[in-house]
């Protein structure tokens, strides 16, 4: 190991059936260190993780921990513990019901002479530990009486607590806010002071750049660097994460980049939020338009598609449609406002397996219609053969079963039951995602279409070429927020990475 390294991981390799999730990664930590471990999704952050504390197998490469003379490898997550390797989760697995001292100490309480658990020392344990990490916590207190933030921190107390040489937080600061944030980082950075070395996983950008020391990029399984943080501004860390070089960015003329501003007034959104997800927005969408949400994953973009159409509730704000301020309660008030949602995960939320390609078709129309008024079975064979047609969706009858579908055509279906429904607004979530290019090009074509023919249509895609062939405006998101709009001559893949990553900074 060299000097100052506590943690080397060289040349990981793990595969999933039919996916090399990594491929020959590599990782350094040293002590007294922050490192962000970014990438998009299924960059293979997680996965690596894995291979350190023992959940996975890897099947090639090996991982040096400082201590301990040659490789190690961990069987589960307890031996990776005991070697000094503690992970903090999102959500904290922790006993609430348990008081703030026996959660530091399960496992491990001191024991009087007659094998009881000595409290009163445990108390007196737990109140130094927690007064060492400047946290002004009862001990003898339920652990559930304490906020998120405080919970996570005690967490992070227990794992320090047990020698811990390498301190991994896995997104640990998804549902905190401002200020509990600002304690964390204070934490992080004390445990720096002391030489603990900490893997940062994280989405949000300016936390980056505001507590951690070098940021190691994945991207498809591999590696694409390890970067001290001022060697990454923004914009290349941004163009890291999304496998694009500034030197080979082109422009891309939208082919539906008509000015849609004089159009009427479909959507307008002032000051919704949503508690934890999204910071309040306003957002204005005309007849006719195609508007983008982009930014990096984790950004808000669902979120904030998820409040228009009321699938979460707004806590904040107003909604008007066509004009009149309505109160979305559920999905089905948005569908009889005339609004449609295409789920990103269309396994979860999209189809329904064991129906047929028909019902799954007619399903929101008959949702409209009320499970009273059934649609009549040849109206649903009209209906089902009409869209199967015209989005040339490759299935042997309109009775298969969807999930006997390729991933493009259950997309296509679920599309299809939409617009069985004549929409005048359309939210299409990661609609081109995990299918083929023939396929990605057919709805994007679509789309065009449908706006041309009246239909606004909000567009959220992780690709920015796509948005750019298809949308006539992009908003961009931010770590919860909605950070600006970008029109025009600013609608190129500079432009908008560029918004993403907040200017050239």
């Amino acid at each position: 190991m060299e000097n100052n390294v506590v943690l080397s991981m060289k040349g990981i390799c793990m595969t999933f059936p039919g996916v090399k999730a990594l491929e020959n990664v590599d990782f350094n930590l040293k002590k007294g260190e922050i490192r962000a471990l970014m990438g998009e999704n299924g960059a293979g952050k997680s996965t690596l993780i894995k291979c350190l504390t023992g959940v996975n197998k890897f099947e090639a490469g090996e991982i040096y921990l400082d201590g301990i003379s040659g490789p190690i490898v961990n069987k589960d997550t307890m031996d990776a513990q005991k070697k000094g390797i503690s992970t903090v989760y999102q959500e904290v697995n922790l006993c609430p019901n348990l008081s703030v001292a026996e959660n530091l100490f399960i496992g491990r309480e001191p024991m009087t002479k007659i094998g009881t658990v000595n409290r009163k020392k445990m108390n007196e344990m737990a109140t130094k530990l927690m007064k060492d990490l400047d946290l002004d916590v009862d001990v003898t207190q339920n652990l559930e009486e304490y906020s998120l933030a405080l919970q996570q921190m005690i967490a992070i107390a227990r794992a320090v607590d047990m020698d811990c040489k390498v301190l991994i937080l896995d997104e640990p600061t998804s549902s905190l806010d401002d200020n509990e944030v600002a304690k964390l980082f204070g934490m992080m950075r004390r445990l720096r002071e002391q030489g603990v070395g900490i893997v940062f996983v994280t989405h949000f950008l300016e936390q980056v750049y505001e507590v951690c020391d070098g940021i190691t990029v994945l991207r498809n399984g591999t590696l694409v660097g390890e970067y001290s943080i001022e060697e990454l501004p923004r914009v290349k860390l941004v163009a890291a994460m999304m496998g694009k070089d500034f030197d080979d960015l082109a422009s891309i003329k939208p082919e539906g980049s008509g000015d849609k501003s004089k159009e009427p007034l479909v959507i307008e959104a002032k000051g919704l939020s949503h508690s934890g997800t999204i910071k309040p927005f306003n957002l204005d969408i005309h007849k006719g338009e195609v508007i983008g949400l982009t930014g990096l994953l984790g950004s808000g973009r669902t979120e904030l598609a998820r409040v228009i159409y009321g699938a979460d509730r707004a806590q904040t704000g107003t909604l008007k449609v066509k004009g009149e301020e309505v109160n979305i309660k559920n999905p089905i008030d948005a569908m009889n406002l005339g609004m449609g949602l295409l789920p990103d995960d269309r396994k979860a939320e999209g189809i329904i397996g064991d129906l047929s390609v028909r019902e799954n078709i007619i399903l929101a129309m008959q949702a409209k219609s009320g499970i009273f008024k059934k649609i009549p079975m040849a109206k649903q064979i009209e209906i089902a053969d009409k869209f199967i047609e015209m989005l040339q969706i490759k299935t042997a009858s309109r009775e298969t079963l969807i999930k006997q579908l390729s991933g493009g055509n259950q997309q296509k279906v679920i599309l299809a039951r939409w617009l069985a429904t004549n929409p005048d607004f359309l939210i299409l979530d990661e609609p081109t995602r995990g299918i083929d290019i023939g396929t990605k090009t057919e709805i994007q074509k679509l789309v065009i279409k449908l706006a041309e023919e009246g239909t606004s249509v909000i567009f959220v895609s992780s690709e920015i070429e796509e948005m750019l062939r298809t949308c006539n405006r992009m908003a961009v998101l931010r770590d919860g927020a909605k950070v600006g709009e970008i029109s025009g001559e600013e609608l190129s893949q500079e432009g908008v990475m560029k918004a993403i990553a907040g200017g050239a900074k």
